[in-house]
C-alpha cells in the first residue's frame, strides 16, 4: 500500500520524482562502500533455445543478465567508430561494457547523482569512458556532437520527458540516434511515443521486453535479496527490495500483471529536422 501511495505522488510530481531518485542514488553510494555492484538494471533475459547468447568475459558473467539489457538495447545500431553519450550512467558498468564491447570512438557518460559520478571516475578511471556530472534535462554538453544517445532504465526518474527528448534531439548530429529502455503503464508509454514525434524523432524500432526484463527479474530476486541484507539497514530492506524488482514486490507485479509495460525504442533525429515516418 505504501509504495502505491508513493508511485502515485511521483507521476502527480515530476519535481519529487528527480529530488528522491536523486537522493536514493546518492544513498547507494554509501551502502556499497567496496564498489562491488557497477549495474542496476533489472536485466534481460534472451528467452528460447535458439537465441544467441552474448560472449562475456569471465569476470564479467556475474553481470550477465543486466549487461544483456545493455547488449540489446545498444545494439541495435552498430556503434563502432561512433561518439556515444550515456544520459543516466548510474554505477558506470553499462557504459564500460559498451566502451570495451561495442568500440564506440569515444563514450561520454553523464549522470545526476554526484556520488555516482566521483565513484565512476574512481572505480573505472582507465576504462576510457569521460564519466561527467550532469542532468537529463539539461545536458552540459555542445549541439550536434554524438551520433548516439543511450538511456536505460532512467527516464521514469525525470521530471519532464519531453524536456529530455529535446535535449537529446539537440546534442544529437542530424541522422542520429537515440536507443531508449524503460518502463511505463500502458498510457504512458502511448504518450512517449506522441512526444517523440513532437521533438521531431523517427522512430524506427519499438519493442516490449516485458516477458525478458520480468525474467531477468526472478531469476536474480534470490541473489539480489542477499545483497540488500548484507548491505542494508533492516528498517529500510522493504524499500530496496522495491527498487530492486524483487519477485512479489509492487514494481515486479505491475510488470507481472501488465498494468506496467517494458519497452525498447530505437528514435533517429531527421537529418532535415523535417517529421519523418518510421515504422513500429
Amino acid at each position: 500500500m505504501m509504495y502505491k501511495l508513493i508511485d502515485a505522488l511521483f507521476q502527480r510530481s515530476g519535481w519529487l520524482r528527480r529530488v528522491l531518485h536523486r537522493h536514493f542514488y546518492q544513498c547507494l553510494d554509501w551502502l556499497d562502500r567496496d564498489g562491488q555492484v557497477t549495474l542496476m538494471n533489472y536485466g534481460y533475459s534472451a528467452r528460447g533455445p535458439d537465441v544467441e547468447q552474448i560472449t562475456l568475459d569471465e569476470a564479467d558473467e556475474p553481470n550477465r543478465l543486466c549487461l544483456q539489457l545493455y547488449h540489446h538495447v545498444a545494439s541495435a545500431i552498430d556503434l563502432s567508430g561512433l561518439d556515444v553519450l550515456e544520459v543516466g550512467s548510474g554505477r558506470g558498468g553499462g557504459a564500460v561494457y559498451m566502451y570495451r564491447y561495442l568500440q564506440p570512438r569515444s563514450l561520454t557518460a553523464v549522470d545526476y547523482a554526484t556520488r555516482a559520478v566521483a565513484y565512476c571516475q574512481r572505480h573505472h578511471g582507465g576504462a576510457g569512458v569521460c564519466f561527467r556530472h550532469g542532468d537529463a534535462e539539461h545536458l552540459p554538453l555542445p549541439e550536434a556532437r554524438f551520433d548516439a544517445v543511450i538511456n536505460i532504465e532512467s527516464s521514469h526518474c525525470y521530471g519532464d520527458m519531453g524536456r529530455f527528448l529535446r535535449e537529446v534531439y539537440r546534442v544529437l548530429r542530424p541522422g542520429g540516434y537515440l536507443l531508449w529502455a524503460d518502463h511505463r503503464p500502458p498510457a504512458q508509454l502511448a504518450g512517449v511515443y506522441e512526444e517523440c514525434t513532437r521533438v521531431r524523432f523517427a522512430i524506427l524500432h519499438a519493442q516490449c521486453l516485458t516477458s525478458n526484463v520480468l525474467a531477468a527479474m526472478t531469476h536474480r530476486s534470490a541473489h539480489n535479496r542477499a545483497l540488500i541484507d548484507s548491505r542494508v539497514p533492516r528498517l529500510a530492506r522493504h524499500m530496496f527490495y522495491h527498487f530492486a524488482g524483487l519477485e512479489g514486490t509492487y514494481i515486479y507485479n505491475l510488470l507481472a500483471s501488465g498494468r506496467l509495460q517494458y519497452a525498447h525504442l530505437v528514435l533517429r533525429k531527421n537529418p532535415d529536422g523535417s517529421v519523418a515516418q518510421g515504422h513500429v
